[in-house]
């Protein structure tokens, strides 16, 4: 665990030292690649003896943390190899040059870092700092190109952010505050998950109630839901490709990962219904929200952004209806998600470099200009979407049987509308962009880049394979990660 937070850190200060472009590169993408065995290892560790700790206690992972790590470190083994490609790619038009590219390559490092000890932090208030620093490190990402849209998007970013993130700050006091009186003299680790999971039916219910409100909150604007979302369509717009998808496909499921811990407390401290109706709210409103800007989006980089805020929307209904399906729901959907959703950053960077717009109306028939990435665009949205056999479709559909089960009928039609609806509005919009008539005016058709096209594949692969099949130790820790959230106060 120790060296899951270094090996990023080393490599970014490694970065930092040298000026030479192949060293960032090959510097990243070691680390990057050595994080993911790290990661499966843990896993592997909480499987065989339960949660395991280091550094004193300090660091803590149990199934909910390890399945996180994993996601994590698989996005961000795939972002660093698209990476390559792109960059290369963009430097050689002219768009970057390579002090720009020396700041992704020790940012990113810093980025991941912040990520990784978001899970392994015992300590709420550490896990606080550890989500602040994602903003500080991604904010200078996302005004990567350095024009005046992206010094706006990143504005907004930091302000709003900033913003949720305070309140996030105030929920984590008052969640102290609330369980002052049950540790008395003895505060000794009072911050920690593990100290307050076991006291947390005897926490301040007054108090316990207000920091759950202010958690959701602040960790909901990290997560992208409505109101809260403001900040992502632009975030996503003008971040590099790989930094977009570190943040909607890594660090999405550290702010659900945020919330499902408090909503673990709460629901022990205060029952069900109150936690469980303000998740299944905001979730189920980030869904509908979504579903008429997809509809009418008319930039497949902005539309990534309100399909993860749908998808966000969906973890966190998951965990607001509750019940072991509703917790099933809720790990299944972060992994599959995970699994699924960089493909659609990757071919739709692909697209924008090679057609220079991100655009619908000036893009058309990209699996014949561009067949690789136009034929791997229609698979990824396909998933996303939800389309039977893959993986997200069993995740939504456990997770509207969640919603039945907890007799929430109109939840349930609302969750059920908002889906629908957004499976529509993709498929009109990404049926066009990629079986559509090329315009008289498109690009000629070009080979693809061998390193973009590596980490496509993996992704395609994978996201496949967990729609057949979830390997056994993986579905171990699924099962693990919703005995965790779904406890029983």
């Amino acid at each position: 665990m120790t060296l899951l937070l270094l090996l990023p850190l080393l490599a970014g200060l490694l970065c930092l030292a040298t000026r030479s472009r192949a060293t960032w590169e090959w510097l990243n993408l070691a680390a990057f690649f050595l994080l993911v065995p790290l990661a499966f290892k843990v896993g592997a560790e909480v499987l065989q003896h339960g949660p395991v700790t280091a550094l004193g206690g300090f660091l803590r992972a149990d199934a909910l943390s390890a399945l996180v790590l994993i996601l994590i470190s698989c996005v961000t083994l795939a972002c660093s190899i698209y990476a390559i490609g792109y960059f290369r790619r963009d430097l050689a038009d002219g768009r970057i040059v390579e002090a720009q590219l020396r700041r992704y390559y020790v940012l990113t490092p810093l980025f991941v870092s912040a990520m990784l000890l978001v899970p392994l932090a015992d300590n709420l208030g550490v896990m606080w700092v550890a989500i602040e620093s994602t903003t500080l490190a991604s904010v200078l990402l996302v005004t990567f190109y350095n024009r005046k849209t992206s010094f706006e998007a990143g504005w907004k970013y930091i302000i709003i952010g900033s913003v949720g993130i305070s309140l996030a700050l105030f929920g984590t006091v008052f969640t102290y505050y609330a369980a002052v009186g049950v540790l008395g003299a003895n505060t000794h680790g009072g911050m920690n998950w593990s100290v307050l999971a076991d006291v947390a039916t005897r926490l301040d219910p007054k108090a316990m109630r207000l920091a759950f409100i202010l958690v959701l909150l602040g960790y909901g604007t990290k997560a992208g839901l409505v109101p809260m979302h403001t900040w992502k369509p632009d975030a996503y717009a003008e971040a590099p490709v790989p930094t977009a998808a570190l943040l909607g496909a890594g660090f999405i499921n550290c702010a659900v990962y945020g919330i499902a811990r408090f909503d673990i407390l709460a629901v022990k401290c205060l029952g069900p219904q109150f936690p469980g109706g303000l998740l299944a709210g905001f979730g189920v409103l980030s869904i509908l929200v979504a579903a008429p800007f997809i509809l009418a989006q008319r930039n497949f980089r902005r539309i990534l952004a309100y399909s993860s805020i749908d998808h966000a929307g969906i973890m966190v209904a998951a965990l607001g209806f509750g019940g072991k399906l509703g917790a099933l729901g809720a790990a299944l959907h972060m992994l599959f998600h995970a699994a699924a959703k960089p493909l659609m950053f990757f071919c739709a960077g692909n697209i924008q470099q090679h057609y220079g717009t991100p655009y619908f109306w000036k893009v058309r028939g990209t699996i014949r200009t561009m067949p690789w990435t136009g034929g791997l665009f229609l698979l990824a949205t396909l998933a996303v979407i939800g389309t039977p056999p893959f993986g997200l479709f069993q995740s939504e559909f456990i997770t509207l049987s969640s919603a039945l089960v907890a007799d929430r009928g109109w939840v349930a039609f609302l969750f059920l509308t908002g889906v629908v609806t957004i499976f529509a509005g993709f498929l009109v919009h990404l049926a066009k962009l990629s079986l559509g008539t090329p315009r008289t005016d498109a690009p000629a058709r070009v080979a693809e880049c061998p390193w973009k096209l590596t980490a496509m594949s993996l992704v395609a692969v994978a996201t496949v394979a967990l729609g057949a099949w979830l390997p056994g130790p993986l579905y171990q820790l699924v099962q693990q990660t919703a005995v965790i959230i779904g406890s029983a106060p």
